[in-house]
């Protein structure tokens, strides 16, 4: 590591994430203490909190989101955990097509997927047309609202954990099983201790993902009379009267839940670590399945069927009928909404285009300041890095709607000569803030994939910082950053909490266009642009990961 160089880029990285990360939650801090801020007014301190924890709602609200978040992390470990087993330690056939089938879920916005089992499970809906069987009752209630959000999240702990048993391989299995171990003492004492740390990182991804989801409590719910946290905030910041010491109070308690979330993982990981002493993996041993192909050949399906297709069936058949009512036939069927798509209908191509363009730049943002984060938390020693690292992580444990809450509150102040409130601008930033973890992970991890010596190599030949991180470390990281920025274009694309609470007037995202069109009762159109919406960022997804892939080959 060099200890000279990169004092400049430490400082200006640490104010880009003072004025990015820090500053909204300082804010919603300083709001829930001082009530009167937003008068300009330090009067008052304290005032909101007896009032506000005065309230029994508030513990029911905390409740609700932390059960909610337990539920959805369970159901999700539940429907994961064999599938990739099965994905990291066998021989599976059509595995890539598996892996790829599981990643249309995530592509799919969650109020739009919860939204798609609302018209397939509902009484009336496709289920029961197709089948004369429906499931109103489940879907409108707490388990139907865990299943939904758990089969929407589940791939993120599937791909974690396949990746982690593939890693690991079956050679330490066998071994154990050579030694007397049962199969189910050899999981529990071998397999699973190897992966947990990426089974308690994917688990904490899960249940801050759960507990910061606008859409689908907001749209399951409301008819099962479940509330939570985000949606008690959102309330606050909209219904009048507006209550914006309430929203932030109710904003630190959603921290306060994602902080413990973090520092439960992190007591776990401590009691224990368990690791490999092989050096560099060995070419992996796989499990040969035999008779046991089909079922688990089966169990794929199954689960293909329920994350992937009928949302995706669901949400096609209703962009593509004159109404809800005329159900299945063949009459009922229209490409009209498509039509108005691409007619700009109610500035459907104008939201199309602010989104791609949002979620374009907050990649190339994020990559940027992601990348610089990067490369001074593991190849430098300047002062002031671990304040840079400490602010880089923040993001994981600052749900949307509290940066949405906070962002309005630090912008929203008469003493700014000029403020980004109530521009398209102040999006661009609530992106950045919750993304930037991603590009940090990505390239630092690749980062650590490459030898120090060719920094030293590169200083030795007269080239300075800016120029050996151009010249030869970004080639290097390519692959890794492009990665890392598609999966910040796709999430950005769908982003709803930030949006609709930040969106300035006349402005429209595909989020806000999609979930306005379902509340005036016109879910045909709004299914119609996540159909348009969900094709575009997949290939535009596609083109970066074949684009990775050669860069990777070529700097391999």
């Amino acid at each position: 590591m060099t200890r000279s160089g990169g004092s400049a880029l430490t400082l200006t990285t640490f104010a880009a994430l003072a004025v990015i990360v820090a500053m909204p939650l300082l804010f919603v801090l300083l709001q829930a203490v001082f009530p009167r801020l937003a008068e300009a007014s330090f009067a008052q301190p304290f005032g909101a909190f007896a009032q506000a924890f005065g309230d029994t709602r508030i513990l029911q609200l905390a409740a609700n989101t932390a059960g909610l978040g337990l539920g959805v992390c369970i159901a999700a470990l539940l429907l994961a955990l064999p599938l990739a087993l099965l994905r990291g330690l066998t021989r599976l056939p059509g595995a890539a097509l598996w892996d790829a089938a599981f990643l249309v879920p995530i592509m799919i916005p969650p109020y739009v997927g919860a939204f798609a089992w609302v018209l397939m499970l509902q009484p009336g809906g496709y289920s029961s047309q197709l089948t004369g069987v429906h499931a109103g009752q489940l879907v409108f209630s707490v388990p139907g609202i865990v299943l939904v959000m758990a089969l929407h999240l589940f791939p993120v702990i599937y791909f974690a954990a396949s990746c982690a048993f593939a890693a690991i391989g079956a050679r330490y299995a066998e071994a154990a099983r050579v030694c007397g171990a049962s199969a189910a003492r050899t999981l529990i004492r071998v397999t699973l201790p190897l992966a947990a740390p990426s089974l308690a990182a994917a688990l904490l991804l899960v249940f801050a993902l759960t507990i910061e989801e606008y859409g689908t409590p907001a749209t399951l719910g409301a008819q099962a009379g479940f509330e939570v946290l985000v949606t008690a905030i959102e309330e606050r910041m909209n219904d009048h009267p507006i209550d914006i010491p309430g929203a932030a109070l109710l904003s630190l308690v959603l921290v306060v839940l994602a902080l413990l979330a973090y520092f439960a993982q992190q007591r776990l990981l401590s009691r224990g670590s368990h690791s490999t002493v092989t050096g560099r993996a060995a070419q992996p041993v796989l499990i040969e399945l035999g008779p046991w192909t089909w079922a688990a050949q089966a169990l794929f399906a199954l689960v293909a069927l329920a994350a992937t297709l009928l949302p995706i069936a669901a949400v096609v058949l209703t962009a593509s009928t004159r109404t809800l009512s005329g159900g299945i036939a063949a009459d009922n069927f229209t490409s009209t909404h498509f039509v108005h798509i691409l007619n700009n209908n109610g500035g459907a191509l104008g939201a199309l285009g602010t989104s791609l363009g949002l979620a374009a730049g907050a990649a190339l943002c994020t990559g940027v300041l992601g990348s610089l984060i990067a490369w001074i938390t593991t190849r430098t020693e300047a002062p002031g890095r671990r304040a840079v690292d400490a602010l880089s992580v923040l993001p994981n444990a600052i749900p949307g709607m509290v940066v949405a809450v906070g962002l309005i509150l630090a912008w929203n102040q008469s003493w700014w000569p000029v403020t980004i409130y109530n521009t398209v601008a102040i999006l661009l930033v609530a992106y950045v803030c919750l993304l930037l973890p991603y590009p940090v992970r990505y390239v630092g991890a690749g980062l650590r994939q490459i030898s120090t010596s060719l920094d030293a190599a590169a200083r030795v030949c007269g080239a300075g910082t800016g120029r050996m991180l151009r010249t030869v470390l970004l080639p290097l990281t390519a692959p890794h950053l492009l990665v890392a920025m598609a999966v910040v274009f796709a999430i950005a694309t769908r982003e709803l909490v930030t949006s609709v609470m930040l969106a300035p007037p006349g402005v429209k995202t595909v989020a806000t266009f999609v979930f306005r069109q379902f509340e005036q009762g016109s879910p045909a159109m709004g299914m119609a642009m996540s159909v348009v919406a969900i094709f575009t960022s997949t290939g535009l997804l596609i083109a970066m990961h074949l684009v990775g892939r050669r860069l990777g080959a070529e700097t391999a």
